[in-house]
């Protein structure tokens, strides 16, 4: 054989070899896909800086609890690291976005960079955030003392490719859920977060806003999905985050070690979009859903 046949031959072995890992690729998609479904809505509220067995299993926090025994629980999931801001840009981009601290706004933004936002619109759906606190809708100030508000908690105002006007005040947030946008955050404000207050705080409060979504989510093809930001930096990074609404499958869990990425991909592919950052080698999360 001479060796321009043989370097061919070897360069049509890549191809072909390339070609295999696309379309398996392609099929592992497909079948993520065919395993998650297609909201109306999805909700996403975000407490934060405590442990999964400072909530869980917790008697200061019966309602969060109540949603997990009612819904699907995640009993190994993890935020990537400390402070605060870069798990809030995790979540949100896929990536912390070089962040190391929770500086207002973070350097290096306004960012144009994939994130679920973007995606969302992209897809011809609809996004949006309710930030308690907010003096007013599609305000990028830092802070607000008086509302216990903080950006830093509030990563969609530091890209250049979300529309600050799809940043919502929680005075804001609707009593018809139909009104909601296809994907929303929100974010209490620093007390009922559970940030500078208890978790018997944060669990109140959720249960006070956002219960009328989560019964009405159950038979209205809605979900609500409560996670933390991180832990109290005690327990190894693990943070409590519980699926409830339609097509979670009650009393579910997933021991699997998931973290920030995962939950963003998962809600990526309920709308097939694209993939911000390191969502796009991350696994959905399928074993919850009936």
């Amino acid at each position: 054989m001479s060796r321009r046949r043989g370097v061919v031959i070897v360069a049509l072995a890549a191809v072909a070899a390339l070609v295999s890992a696309l379309a398996a690729q392609g099929e592992r998609h497909r079948a993520y896909a065919a395993t998650i479904p297609t909201p109306d809505h999805v909700v996403v509220a975000v407490f934060e800086n405590h442990a999964y067995s400072q909530v869980i299993g917790s008697s200061s926090a019966p309602y969060i609890n109540s949603l997990a025994t009612g819904g699907a629980n995640l009993t190994n999931i993890f935020a990537e690291t400390h402070p605060s801001e870069p798990n809030y840009f995790a979540l949100f981009s896929g990536s912390t976005q070089g962040i190391t601290d929770d500086a207002c706004p973070p350097p290096g933004s306004p960012y144009n960079k994939a994130n679920l936002g973007a995606e969302v619109i992209a897809a011809g759906r609809t996004w949006g955030s309710y930030n308690e606190g907010l003096p007013s809708q599609g305000s990028t100030t830092c802070s607000n003392s008086a509302g216990k508000y903080a950006r830093k908690h509030n990563p969609w105002f530091s890209f250049s490719n979300v529309p600050a006007s799809t940043g919502y005040t929680f005075n804001q947030w609707p009593t018809d859920y139909t009104t909601l946008p296809t994907v929303s955050f929100v974010v209490p404000n620093l007390c009922n977060d559970m940030h500078d207050c208890s978790v018997s705080t944060g669990d109140t409060w959720l249960k006070n806003k956002l219960d009328g979504y989560a019964q009405w989510a159950k038979t209205h093809n809605s979900v609500l999905i409560v996670t933390f930001d991180e832990d109290n930096g005690s327990a190894g990074n693990k943070i409590a985050t519980v699926f409830y609404g339609a097509h979670v499958r009650p009393g579910a869990t997933d021991g699997t070690q998931f973290n920030h990425y995962n939950l963003l991909r998962t809600i990526e592919d309920m709308y097939g979009t694209t993939h911000a950052g390191n969502a796009g080698s991350a696994t959905p999360i399928t074993s919850i859903w009936q």
